[in-house]
């Protein structure tokens, strides 16, 4: 797919400004780590196995460190695209604070230091799961699939989903079904939670050359695939509560928020959110409809496609926090099948 060179590229050597440390940490996608730690601290406490606390806040720090790593590897690799969007142009490699072999090293770095540290400190297990993760969203989904198929989120949805099983993993020293459970809501929450999100980002995606669903496919057929992905999403969410991972209160927290989350897929997928010829996504007087970070600034016709995007953060969040308090405090699961 041609690239389309619209916006500049990243700002050239004479005009580039010293890189400051919040450029750096910006490089880590800091946002991204956060759910990160989250779900792998999830699946951490969720394994009910003794772990010292400071093994314990070492494994996390690890699986932090990593995220970070595969964010700067990111960043390093997409400059070129992230340049061209609208919502990334403002990163520090794409907007030339700071320069690509910098990104490079520190995430080669940080992604050798993570795992060994991991290895060497809690068990080459939760090693090797970090080291995948890392290869699989910087090389995988990063370099492959990103650029050359509309089923990138879908595939690449693994590497955001296998965190829960690492720290599990740094716990147990193993990866057992409820584990894997976990990883399972992740990846099948992906795509109708991206897509949607994509849904009134697709210029961005389209004047970069990213094939995202909405570019490839159309508004229409991402809405009918968010729904279906939707359907099949909401019986891994209430999964736990059967398994003996969740008790009464995760049943009662997915079993909510899972309708809440099928209705506002069910009016996105019956909205005209991305639509072109919708008169709530132009405006000729407007050259400029979206603010760099406004997510949750849309225009009329794509607040369906936002209020998905906005609930489905709200509701893994919960559904993960649930499970979190649940075994902190030691409550007993149902065990219903």
């Amino acid at each position: 797919m041609a690239m389309v060179s619209a916006q500049p590229a990243p700002r050239n050597a004479a005009s580039r400004t010293p890189a400051s440390w919040q450029d750096f940490l910006l490089l880590l996608k800091p946002r991204v780590m956060s759910l990160v730690v989250f779900t792998g601290l999830t699946g951490l406490v969720a394994a009910d196995r003794p772990i010292h606390p400071v093994l314990g806040a070492v494994a996390i720090l690890c699986i932090a460190i990593g995220a970070g790593a595969s964010g700067a590897l990111n960043m390093w690799y997409d400059a070129d695209i992230d340049a061209k969007m609208r919502r990334t142009r403002a990163r520090p490699v794409a907007a030339g604070r700071v320069q690509g072999p910098d990104a490079l090293t520190l995430g080669v770095v940080l992604s050798l230091f993570s795992v060994m540290v991991m290895g060497m400190a809690i068990n080459w297990l939760a090693a090797g799961l970090l080291a995948f993760t890392i290869l699989f969203y910087a090389v995988v989904y990063t370099v492959w699939l990103k650029r050359w198929t509309a089923q990138n989120i879908v595939i690449g949805g693994l590497a955001g989903a296998l965190p829960p099983v690492i720290g599990w993993a740094a716990a147990d020293g193993a990866t057992p079904l409820n584990a894997w459970l976990l990883c399972a809501i992740i990846f099948m929450w992906t795509p109708s939670h991206f897509w949607a999100l994509s849904l009134y980002t697709s210029e961005d995606y389209q004047r970069a050359g990213v094939p995202m669903m909405p570019v490839v496919a159309g508004a229409a057929s991402t809405r009918k695939q968010i729904w279906l992905y939707s359907l099949a999403f909401i019986p891994f969410a209430i999964a736990p509560a059967f398994t003996g991972l969740g008790g009464l209160a995760y049943l009662a927290v997915s079993a909510t928020g899972a309708a809440v989350y099928l209705l506002l897929a069910f009016r996105l997928w019956r909205s005209r959110a991305g639509e072109a010829a919708d008169p709530g996504n132009a405006d000729p007087n407007d050259s400029d409809p979206r603010n760099d970070d406004g997510l949750y600034d849309v225009r009329a016709g794509a607040r369906d496609a936002r209020n998905l995007f906005a609930f489905s953060i709200l509701y893994l969040t919960l559904l993960f926090a649930t499970l979190l308090v649940e075994h902190l405090l030691g409550l007993p699961a149902l065990e219903l099948l």
